[in-house]
């Protein structure tokens, strides 16, 4: 891959980051940015099909919320590479209801895979960063943990945690040598909002939705830094965002 070689943990082989939710969206331009930057990538998604169409990538289907299916994943990601250097959570769901019209399974659906996916990730790649000396988590949050609106209890309170989550692994990752960094993109255009309309739900104008490319560049930026340095949180939106300030 542009010259690096990628058999089992050489010296000078291309770093490997693991990315989540990589068969649409935000994950899969953050898996082909990295790809771009020279990295193995080993893309996670229960669409597993969809991410094999793109020959850039090492594609490995998963469900994020599940623990056995996770560390499963990630060993056979070490297998495959011998070394995970940035593991990033994009995959994530949404259900917008009222609280009366959100049923448990929703609301258990967007926590599982929105917060505690995130959490298995840490959890799996750690020791072997900790083993390597090493390493970058990148949790995926929203400008939903900034402002609420009604219909998103489940999606707030999961990306809130995200937030928590990680500042808590930044914490802890100083010992280890593991980097984690938030980032909190507003509105892009994935296509997250068009199951909205089955809903009643006004879409967003495209022209005021950022390119998902441009915070997928951001990220690869932001794991980019000497060891010296972190970006702790990063937020990235449209120039009219209305979630912010």
């Amino acid at each position: 891959m542009k010259g690096f070689d990628t058999t089992v943990n050489p010296p000078h082989a291309a770093p490997v980051v693991l990315v989540t939710g990589a068969a649409s969206g935000l994950g899969a331009a953050t898996a082909q940015a990295f790809a771009e930057a020279a990295y193995n990538v080993a893309a996670l998604d229960l669409d597993e099909a969809r991410i094999q169409a793109c020959d850039c990538v090492s594609p490995f289907g998963c469900d994020v919320g599940d623990a056995a299916a996770v560390d499963a994943t990630v060993a056979d990601v070490l297998s495959k590479y011998g070394r995970i250097d940035v593991a990033v959570s994009c995959a994530g769901v949404d259900y917008t209801y009222w609280i009366d019209e959100l049923t448990v399974e929703q609301f258990d659906r967007v926590i599982n895979v929105n917060l505690r996916g995130p959490f298995l990730i840490a959890k799996a790649v750690w020791p072997a960063m900790k083993q390597q000396g090493g390493g970058h988590i990148v949790n995926i949050a929203s400008t939903a943990e900034l402002l609420a609106r009604s219909g998103a209890s489940a999606y707030h309170a999961s990306k809130f945690g995200v937030l928590g989550l990680s500042r808590g692994l930044s914490v802890e990752g100083r010992r280890d040598g593991i980097k984690v960094t938030t980032v909190v993109p507003g509105g892009m255009r994935t296509g997250f909002f068009d199951r909205f309309t089955d809903q009643g739900i006004p879409l967003p104008d495209p022209a005021s939705l950022q390119d998902p490319a441009s915070v997928a560049r951001a990220i690869v930026f932001a794991v980019s830094l000497p060891d010296g340095s972190v970006i702790q949180e990063l937020v990235i939106t449209p120039p009219d965002e209305p979630s912010w300030p």
